[in-house]
């Protein structure tokens, strides 16, 4: 774990929202399982075949989701989400006062009814734990924050459902499990009283219509794309979670172990999801990136398969310890995304609607292996179809957001091969159209300022290079724009131009090298005026940056024709610095002096 995020656990602004969801996910988890393990070893006597109780069990945990959460979305917004989290907690010690009168008395019906409560809670919990996140943080602390929610959360179905297991299967344990629910109940509700105010973020009327309701917030949810995509990918992730979790213990029965090896997997599952989270916020310092959720997709295809074919238990072991460490990655860049997408009025709605739908894809995966199990068909094969349909969504995923992947992948190859010195990047604005302009110290010098950036820049490059066998397909995925000189090829310049053009009208960032051409001797020539008609048909910021320790490079004109002579070095040292924005006025001369003043 991260420095950075063992000192946001410290702060009040987090660390009692994060200890009240952990013991409510425990609690969740230790009294589904320990209700479980009664009814499978006959701590509780009922007159339904045991199979059709757990799934009942685990209907009455989602159907709130469904029934609820619409409403739970619009009272997040609508009132203090501190003060409502407490009143849950409040709520939840109630509950789980009535489960300890069930196992007390053995009675599965108030059992029952407790599971129900339960979910009910954990239905109008989630958007107000997800909505706090990013009023009580920095934009740059939602990836820590929501990895160590991700984290704690798997921990808790962990701890939950190995101490549940054991405790509803022991004869006699009903009421110390009662006793134990009661008593988390009470910490969480003390750790919750020291949640910091979130005053309404919207005065919206509360619909109490379930339909109506549902199908607004899921229109809101789905009514941007990059929104909708997201929770599309986080349901992914959750329906493959159900479906993972629903195929264990037969994997765990087919490689011939008992519940310690079902135990183990589970483990090896949990620490993996909290493994990926706290890598995800370490590499990617506070920065939504969605280039590694697809890469984590990937990882979860790998981990579906290697399982879907695993014929010991080390086998099954490493797979579900990579595909939780993928899915880690994974769920927590996608559960920052929507926090930071989502308008701070609609924040808690927009949630609401991932919930509902996370839990549809949970009821989908879990039905659709049912039916598949009883159709005969065996755990490996339905984890390889799985497999299969996680790597066709990435694919697609992945040409949607082919940039932002690119931009990942460079950035890991650039930071193997130098040791980037970066300062002044938050002068680049995070959103709306601007000019960037630096010096040409070798053909690489776009993919390295590129890479280091949270936003896809379109840099223009020269016709010949761009145009080169296989590696055209990169520059033309990168949406690069090509240029030539307007003596051999106008058709090419002016094309250049109105890309450059639309480009920045669309508002997106546009990288030049004013200096038309890398350098041939490691100087910095004149500006030509290209610039400055870019600049009077589309007035733009321009942000002047300077380029260090690149000349000399494999890539470099140092010592010939780049690519064609050995490196001089590995691992050199590359400063970028980003200078004070410049007005669209600026001429070529001056935004030189300006980069000048950034080299030197």
């Amino acid at each position: 774990m991260g420095e950075g995020m063992l000192q946001l656990l410290r702060t009040r602004r987090f660390g009692p929202l994060f200890r009240t969801q952990l013991l409510g996910a425990f609690a969740d988890n230790l009294l589904k399982s320990a209700l479980v393990a009664a009814l499978a070893f006959g701590g509780l006597h009922t007159t339904m075949p045991v199979p059709a109780l757990i799934n009942i069990a685990t209907a009455l945990l989602v159907l709130p989701f469904f029934l609820f959460g619409a409403l739970a979305g619009q009272l997040a917004d609508r009132f203090d989400k501190a003060r409502m989290v407490r009143v849950l907690k409040t709520v939840e010690v109630l509950v789980l006062g009535l489960a300890l009168v069930g196992f007390v008395t053995e009675s599965a019906p108030l059992l029952f009814v407790a599971l129900f409560g339960m979910g009910t809670q954990s239905a109008f919990f989630g958007p107000l734990k997800y909505a706090l996140l990013p009023e009580h943080l920095e934009p740059e602390e939602l990836v820590a924050g929501n990895a160590l929610v991700e984290l704690g959360t798997f921990v808790a179905i962990l701890v939950g459902t190995l101490v549940g297991t054991l405790a509803g299967a022991a004869p006699g344990a009903g009421s110390t499990v009662g006793l134990a629910l009661v008593a988390v109940a009470l910490l969480g509700l003390y750790a919750s009283r020291a949640i910091p105010a979130a005053p309404p973020s919207a005065s919206i009327a509360v619909d109490l219509r379930p339909v109506r309701s549902t199908i607004a917030t899921l229109r809101l949810g789905f009514r941007d794309r990059a929104t909708g995509m997201a929770i599309g990918g986080v349901t992914l992730f959750w329906a493959i979670g159900a479906l993972v979790l629903g195929q264990l213990p037969t994997l765990a029965t087919d490689l011939g172990w008992d519940e310690h090896g079902l135990s183990l997997l589970l483990a090896g599952f949990s620490v993996g999801i909290g493994i990926g989270a706290a890598l995800c916020e370490r590499w990617s310092h506070g920065r939504v990136e969605r280039g590694y959720v697809l890469l984590a997709a990937l990882g979860m295809a790998l981990g579906l398969a290697g399982l879907a074919i695993a014929s010991t238990m080390v086998g099954a072991m490493i797979a579900v310890l990579v595909l939780g460490v993928a899915g880690g990655f994974y769920a927590v860049p996608l559960q920052a995304l929507l926090q930071r997408r989502a308008k701070a009025e609609e924040r808690a709605r927009v949630i609401a609607a991932n919930n509902i739908v996370n839990a549809a894809g949970m009821v989908f995966a879990a039905g659709g292996a049912a039916l598949a199990t009883g159709a005969a068909m065996s755990a490996g094969a339905l984890l390889a179809i799985a497999s299969v349909v996680v790597l066709l969504v990435t694919a697609f995923a992945a040409w949607k957001w082919r940039c932002d992947l690119i931009r990942v992948v460079t950035r890991a190859l650039v930071h193997v091969l130098y040791r980037v010195d970066a300062k002044g990047l938050e002068r680049i604005p995070e959103e709306g159209a601007a000019l960037i302009v630096a010096n040409h110290l070798s053909f690489v010098d776009a993919f390295v300022l590129g890479c280091l950036l949270d936003r896809n820049p379109r840099f223009v490059m020269d016709h010949q290079m761009f145009r080169l066998p296989v590696i055209s397909l990169l520059f033309r995925a990168a949406r690069a724009i090509p240029i030539a000189p307007r003596k051999k090829d106008p058709k090419c310049f002016d094309a250049a131009f109105e890309a450059i053009d639309e480009a920045l009208a669309n508002g997106e960032l546009v990288m030049i090298f004013p200096e038309g051409k890398c350098t041939r001797d490691g100087e910095l020539d004149t500006f030509k005026s290209g610039m400055e008609h870019i600049l009077e048909r589309r007035p733009v910021p321009v942000i002047p940056v300077g380029l260090g320790g690149l000349w000399g490079s494999v890539f470099s004109y140092d010592g010939g024709y780049p690519m064609t002579h050995l490196p001089k070095r590995f691992r050199s040292r590359v400063t970028v610095r980003v200078g004070d924005e410049l007005p669209p006025t600026v001429s070529a001369e001056q935004a030189r002096a300006a980069v000048v003043r950034q080299i030197a």
